[in-house]
């Protein structure tokens, strides 16, 4: 069939999890013909996962680690994976020593050769917190609550290398997410649900596409299709900016360069993540899969993280003239008829992953009865 002839219900531009969960609830749901379309390779989009040359599982993009209190996120993924239990933990280096990262108990007795219990934690940074008359920037988000050497030794220089600039032109929301505690739980999350997919994250994505009504085309560019098939509806979850042709300028992102190595060892560090917070260690983390997948193998691969302006977006940049630069484009998308943006890129926002899958299936929920009609008259042969 020649591409002027394919008529699909939706065109949903990106296959990461805001596009397949949408492409999924329309065809399974609705009986909508669906076209996922991605500029990459391959479903899944930053959660894609492969083995390597050596045959170990890896994250291409870096780690995915999946937790969530939602439990309709869990009751929806679980019909296309198993689940493997994981609690993700994270190390700092920070003055010749590996400690808990977040801060709790056992950071402060390690770093400071104390003995305090949760009490004592609790008035040992009660002692160093740096009260402020406002919070409005990340920086004020740590020094009031543990003071400004530990903000030195954990954030300062690793905010600097991921975001290219100080915690005080950040907004607040980027430390808040990470907690201080005065117990010595050293979980990273502390959500009821935390797990990661049996298999990996890409077989969860092929099975959530696996449908008659599914088309995807990876490999393909939104520009190579929009004038060569007919859809009814358009779903961009690419980045808002690029669809309006930067009209306004481009909204920044900071990016991330990947160094992947495999070793001749079965174990190169003891826990998923170590955090290098100095400034003089150019990469900000080092990530060993194997404790995310619990894959044996006598090899193991590890990947350092270099932040960067160029490359693919990653995470929208939290500072204020950048939210004002998105809402002229929200305001543009908002007077668009005919097209829905979601997900991270397309709502300049930072979300987890069950944060983008609860987004996708509450705009399932609003989008589904506006477009029943349509679709029945379109499948029918009714023009588009």
């Amino acid at each position: 069939m020649a591409l002027s002839d394919t008529c699909f219900d939706c065109l949903i531009v990106g296959g990461g999890f805001a596009g397949s969960v949408l492409a999924e609830r329309l065809a399974s749901q609705l009986g909508q013909r669906v076209l996922l379309i991605d500029r990459r390779s391959h479903i899944g989009g930053n959660a894609y996962d492969c083995l390597d040359g050596a045959g170990v599982l890896v994250h291409r993009y870096g780690p995915h680690i999946f937790h969530t209190n939602a439990q309709r996120v869990v009751d929806y993924l679980s019909q296309f994976t198993q689940w493997r239990p994981y609690e993700h933990r994270v190390l700092g280096a920070v003055d010749g020593q590996l400690v808990p990262i977040p801060i709790n108990l056992t950071t402060l007795n390690r770093l400071y050769g104390l003995d305090l219990d949760e009490a004592g934690a609790a008035a040992f940074l009660a002692a160093r917190a740096t009260p402020l008359p406002a919070i409005t920037s990340s920086r004020d988000v740590v020094v009031s609550q543990v003071g400004e050497e530990l903000y030195e030794k954990f954030f300062a220089g690793y905010t600097r290398k991921q975001w290219g600039r100080d915690a005080s032109q950040l907004d607040k929301s980027v430390t808040a997410r990470v907690p201080t505690r005065t117990t010595a739980d050293d979980r990273y999350f502390q959500d009821t649900f935390q797990c990661m997919p049996l298999h990996g994250y890409t077989q969860m994505f092929e099975r959530m596409i696996d449908h008659p009504l599914i088309t995807f085309w990876p490999s393909t560019e939104f520009a190579a299709v929009k004038g060569a098939v007919r859809y009814r509806h358009l779903v961009y979850c690419g980045p808002v900016d690029e669809y309006f042709g930067y009209c306004y300028g481009k909204l920044p992102y900071r990016s991330l360069r990947f160094e992947h190595q495999t070793l001749d060892q079965a174990q190169f560090q003891s826990v998923a993540v170590v955090n290098y917070p100095a400034p003089e260690v150019p990469f900000t983390r080092i990530t060993e899969y194997k404790h995310l997948t619990g894959q044996q193998h006598p090899k193991t691969s590890i990947t350092r993280e270099f932040p960067t302006d160029t490359g693919d977006p990653y995470y929208p940049i939290p500072a204020p003239e950048n939210a004002a630069l998105y809402r002229r484009y929200e305001a543009l998308a908002e007077r668009t008829p005919g097209v829905t943006f979601t997900g991270r890129l397309g709502t300049y926002r930072y979300y987890n992953m069950d944060q983008v899958v609860a987004q996708s299936l509450a705009l399932f929920s609003r989008i589904a009865d506006k477009y029943t009609v349509g679709a029945v008259a379109a499948r029918s042969g009714a023009p588009v």
